[in-house]
């Protein structure tokens, strides 16, 4: 009796189509061999027919992209996505990336021909739109920042900050077990929900290498509680000759009207702070970064350090930096002040087409931005069910699902997508409509 398996295409065959071949211009030979190679395996399987195997083929070199990250269109409402990679880059940015991938001039004087600082434009860019910062210094992200600043002021000496402060994040990351690694050794003061001025002067010493104030981001103790301020705290650092570091985590440069309780690094430094550090890829708008920025003999001190080698921002963060600092606007500016007019509108056009509900709908900051501080808006309110379609079609579409609704909501949207949102829900209702459809 004959084998089926005998009628499965040979692999030089397979490669040999057209498909295959051009396929192979973007990815490497041995991507596109390892991709006909399973699928003649699923053939030897009996998943498939091996009459299939071509078809099969073509699909998989048709859809595999040269990398494994999907774009999702965000339809949650929650502008700084962690989940999502936080920040949406502005056009600008992503030019600013795509000329960067060549060879450029990140350490070189062109006019001079001899090396440069590192990065200089991006931290023009960064001290034109914060003046009240003498001097700036871009890693690769907040965290390496913290550790960077903490190792360098503290290490082997006390670091001192406030209890209440000493928070968990997401992933379970602690702030604490972050310092103590820098070989700080904490000077922890007050208690959780009350930290007065006395505390910190009273903690204040020949062994202490420098204060931190910790913006707690999206953790809120409220009732009975008291802090001390940077204003307040800037005296006594002054006195003792102690640098004051404020960690303020979401990136804002200069105040935000519709952010009220949201510190800035512009106001953070005029209020006495002598370091700030924030990350660039929440409410700036950009790639993952951590800026560093404040007094020009301590920025020189950290940048000295040997850690800075280790946590240094490559060119293509700069590249994009720069262009989000310069250029206008980002998106995720503009999301979070879209007017909710505006959204409902185009809710509306989309529910009508859909047959579906409006429903008022609050989108979030996220990213530890903001917490609490609704973004009032629209949401188009579907079955449950098109939620998982949703997210695994394409284009992926990421919704909120909310007592038993799924809710579409375009606040991250653009406007120009608003189509495609359309046939991703259309397909999905079909989807779900008709369970048996691939």
């Amino acid at each position: 009796m004959d084998d089926p398996r005998r009628d499965i295409p040979r692999t030089d065959r397979l490669l040999a189509l057209p498909a295959v071949r051009a396929a192979a211009a973007s990815l490497s030979a041995r991507v596109v061999r390892d991709l006909v190679r399973a699928v003649q395996d699923r053939a030897r399987r009996g998943e498939i027919a091996p009459s299939a195997v071509e078809s099969e083929v073509l699909a998989a070199v048709a859809g595999r992209s040269r990398s494994s990250l999907r774009p999702v269109l965000n339809a949650t409402g929650i502008v700084v996505h962690t989940n999502l990679g936080r920040a949406p880059l502005s056009a600008a940015a992503r030019a600013a990336l795509a000329d960067a991938a060549g060879y450029v001039d990140v350490e070189l004087d062109l006019a001079t021909g001899a090396r440069s600082r590192r990065g200089a434009a991006a931290r023009a860019a960064l001290l034109a739109a914060c003046p009240a910062a003498e001097d700036v210094l871009v890693v690769n992200n907040g965290a390496a920042a913290l550790v960077l600043a903490a190792t360098a002021l503290s290490a082997g000496a006390e670091l001192v900050v406030g209890r209440g402060e000493l928070i968990e994040i997401g992933a379970g990351f602690r702030l604490p077990d972050l310092l103590t690694s820098t070989g700080a050794h904490l000077r922890e003061v007050g208690t959780t929900n009350r930290t007065h001025l006395a505390d910190y002067t009273a903690a204040i010493g020949p062994g202490t290498g420098c204060v931190l104030k910790i913006h707690p981001s999206n953790f809120r103790i409220t009732g009975f509680t008291a802090e001390a301020t940077l204003g307040e705290l800037s005296g006594p650092c002054r006195e003792a000759g102690i640098p004051l570091l404020a960690d303020l985590g979401s990136g804002l440069l200069a105040p935000d009207p519709v952010l009220p309780d949201e510190p800035d690094l512009d106001s953070a430094l005029r209020a006495g702070a002598d370091l700030v550090i924030a990350s660039g890829d929440k409410l700036l708008g950009g790639p993952q970064a951590g800026i560093i920025a404040g007094r020009a003999d301590l920025v020189a001190r950290l940048a000295r350090h040997p850690l800075a080698r280790a946590v240094r921002a490559d060119k293509l963060t700069l590249a994009a930096l720069e262009a989000t600092v310069t250029a206008g606007r980002p998106p995720v500016t503009a999301a979070i002040h879209a007017d909710p007019a505006a959204l409902r509108e185009r809710a509306e056009r989309l529910a009508t087409a859909l047959d579906a509900a409006v429903v008022a709908h609050d989108g979030r900051v996220g990213g530890g931005g903001g917490p609490g501080v609704p973004l009032p808006g629209w949401a188009v309110a579907l079955p449950e069910a098109a939620a998982a379609p949703l997210r695994t079609g394409d284009p992926a579409v990421l919704s909120r699902v909310h007592d038993g609704r799924c809710l579409v909501d375009l606040r991250c949207i653009p406007p120009a997508e608003d189509d495609r949102v359309l046939a991703a829900v259309r397909t999905a209702l079909a989807r779900i409509a008709r369970p048996e459809a691939p």
